[in-house]
């Protein structure tokens, strides 16, 4: 979805939810082919790395290609470590239900930290005409596209949270 095209969406509270739970589906129903005909325990990250490459000439191609937004702003989320794990919970276990049960949720878990790296330099703190922004919001509000994410950003800025950190409608 489009927390995972976008990254100043690539947020602490949605990405790392949405994104992990609807994508674990997909590897998890692959894994099932090449696991009963031929037990071998590689379908979910073989699966991920076809999703990857697609996901990369998608948008490579059509943003970079045709509206010209930098490929750093459109990265899709990196799924291998949670792939792997996923393979090597069915592997040693042989179980489905083990595997849905430990596996997705070892996925779930390693989501967030297995995008660190790639995500860390968009969440550097820095200085823009007098306020404290992130490099992704910079990125946002520079690189201007049909249904922005403003009103995250004001409702993230406004006065509108709890004593518990959480934004209030």
């Amino acid at each position: 979805g489009d927390w995972d095209f976008w990254s100043d969406w690539k947020d602490r509270r949605l990405w790392v939810t949405v994104t992990p739970i609807v994508l674990v589906t997909f590897p998890a129903a692959v894994q099932y082919f090449p696991w009963e005909r031929f037990r071998l325990p590689w379908g979910a990250t073989v699966c991920v790395l076809a999703l990857l490459f697609g996901e990369w000439v998608n948008r490579y191609f059509n943003f970079w290609g045709w509206t010209y937004f930098p490929v750093n702003f459109v990265f899709p989320a990196i799924l291998t470590p949670g792939a792997i794990l996923l393979d090597t919970f069915l592997m040693l276990s042989g179980s489905y239900l083990f595997t849905a049960i430990i596996g997705s949720m070892a996925w779930g878990l390693i989501f967030y930290p297995g995008n660190w790296p790639i995500i860390a330099p968009i969440h550097v703190p820095v200085e823009y005409n007098g306020m404290l922004m992130s490099v992704a919001d910079i990125q946002g509000y520079n690189y201007v596209r049909t249904g922005t994410p403003e009103y995250i950003r004001m409702v993230e800025k406004g006065t509108l949270r709890t004593f518990g950190k959480d934004v209030a409608p």
